[in-house]
C-alpha cells in the first residue's frame, strides 16, 4: 500500500539505513557478539545521558518502564504530575500497581512547575514523584532544571522522568540535573521503530529498589544494574532493535550532538511559523511549547482559525504525509505536527508545501 510519511507524535518516519541495520545477522544474546555490540553503544548513550551511570535497554514500550519505576521505587507515595493525557495515565499505573498515589493535576496546555511540586513535597507524604517532560498529548514542555533543583530541597523523594518525546531532540543532563531515573521509547526522536526503551537509574534508585521485595521481575531495576556491569539484559532483547540503535547513535554523533539539536529547534519554529502564517494559535502555555512536536489550537483556544480537521488530514494524507488529529479530550480541537527524529529543513518544507496546498481546498 503507498506509505504516507510520518509526521505524527510518534511513530515518527524510519530511514532505509536504520531498516537495514536491523536485518543485521542474528546473534546469541548471552554471546560475545552481543556483549560487543552492547559495550559499544554503552558509552555513546552515556555521552548522550551526560552521565557516568550505565545505560539499559528494556524490550518494551517506554510505559515498561514507567510501570517498572513505580514498583521498583515507591514505598510510601508517589506525586503523580499530570498536565495531559499519558501523565495522566502514569497516575493510573500507579494505582494499578497497588501504590499509593495522589495528583498534581493541571490543566491541559500548562506546565508542571517546580512551586507546585514543592508544595506538595513538604507535606512529607512522599518517597517519589513522576513527570513527564514533553507531554505529547498537549506539545506541552515543563521546565526540567526548575524541577530537578528541588532534589537539594528533598534528597529522600525520587525523581522519575519520562522523557519519551524530548530524548536526543535538546540537551538532558542526567548526572547534573541529580534526578533519579530517565527513560525513553525510541520510537520518537531516537526514529527507530517502537518496540525499545533506554533509561538510566542513579545510584540512589538503585538503593531504594534493592529495599523494594515486590518490585516485579521483567523490569527488576537491580537485574538490569547487574546484567549491563557485564553488557548484557536480563533477559532476551530485541537484538535487532539495538543494531538499529548502534547505526542511529553513530548518525547522531557524526552529524554532532549540538547540531542535532539546533536542527529540532529550528525545524520546530519553522512549524510554529506555519501555524502563525494560516491564523492559527498554538494549544500549548507560550513559553512552554514542545521543541519536537507543534500542537494547534483548531478551536481548543479562543481566538485563531478553525477548519474542518478530518478533511485537513484527508487532503496531506492524498499528498503523502500523515499528520495527527489531536488526543484524548482535545482530539478534534487540537492538531500536532511532529519535527522528530531525522527530519530537516528541507523535508519539513515539503509537508509545509502539502499542508499549504491542502490548504486551499478547504
Amino acid at each position: 500500500m503507498p506509505h504516507a510519511k510520518l509526521h505524527i507524535p510518534g511513530p515518527v518516519e524510519v530511514s532505509e539505513k536504520t531498516f537495514k541495520a536491523m536485518t543485521s545477522p542474528m546473534i546469541g544474546h548471552r554471546g560475545q557478539g552481543f556483549k560487543d555490540l552492547y559495550a559499544k553503544i554503552q558509552p555513546q548513550l552515556q555521552t548522550l545521558l551526560s552521565t557516568k551511570q550505565l545505560v539499559y535497554l528494556s524490550t518494551s514500550s517506554a510505559f515498561g518502564v514507567m510501570e517498572g519505576a513505580i514498583r521498583n521505587l515507591v514505598a510510601k507515595k508517589v506525586l503523580s504530575c499530570m498536565n495531559g493525557a499519558f501523565s495522566d495515565k502514569w497516575f493510573d499505573v500507579a494505582k494499578k500497581c497497588g501504590k499509593q498515589a495522589d495528583a498534581l493535576q493541571v490543566d491541559w496546555g500548562s506546565p508542571i512547575r517546580a512551586e507546585a511540586i514543592d508544595k506538595k513535597l513538604a507535606t512529607g507524604e512522599f518517597d517519589a514523584v513522576s513527570l513527564i517532560h514533553n507531554e505529547t498529548s498537549t506539545g506541552t514542555m515543563s521546565p526540567l532544571a526548575e524541577i530537578a533543583a528541588l532534589k537539594k530541597k528533598y534528597p529522600d523523594v525520587l525523581f522519575i522522568v519520562d522523557a519519551v518525546s524530548s530524548m536526543t531532540a535538546l540537551p538532558i543532563n542526567f548526572d547534573e540535573l541529580g534526578i533519579d531515573v530517565l527513560l525513553a521509547g525510541t520510537q520518537k526522536a531516537f526514529a527507530l521503530p517502537p518496540g525499545l526503551a533506554v533509561f538510566v537509574a542513579s545510584p540512589a534508585a538503585l538503593a531504594k529498589a534493592a529495599t523494594i521485595k515486590d518490585r516485579g521481575y521483567y523490569f527488576d531495576f537491580v537485574e538490569f544494574e547487574k546484567n549491563a556491569k557485564d553488557s548484557m539484559t536480563p533477559s532476551t532483547p530485541s537484538i535487532p532493535h539495538i543494531y538499529a540503535l548502534s547505526s542511529k547513535l553513530d548518525d547522531f554523533f557524526a552529524e554532532g550532538l549540538e547540531n542535532r539539536y539546533a536542527r529540532h529547534k529550528k525545524t520546530n519554529q519553522l512549524t510554529r511559523d506555519w501555524a502563525a502564517k494560516h491564523g492559527f494559535n498554538l494549544f500549548p502555555e507560550a513559553g512552554f511549547e514542545s521543541l519536537t512536536l507543534t500542537c494547534i489550537s483548531n478551536g481548543a483556544r479562543p481566538g485563531g482559525r478553525v477548519v474542518d480537521l478530518v478533511k485537513l488530514q484527508k487532503l496531506v494524507k492524498d499528498r503523502g504525509f500523515l499528520i495527527d488529529g489531536g488526543y484524548g479530550k482535545i482530539k478534534g480541537t487540537t492538531f500536532r505536527i511532529s519535527n522528530m527524529g531525522d527530519e530537516t529543513e528541507a523535508t519539513m518544507n515539503q509537508l509545509y508545501a502539502a499542508l499549504d496546498n491542502s490548504m486551499k481546498q478547504l
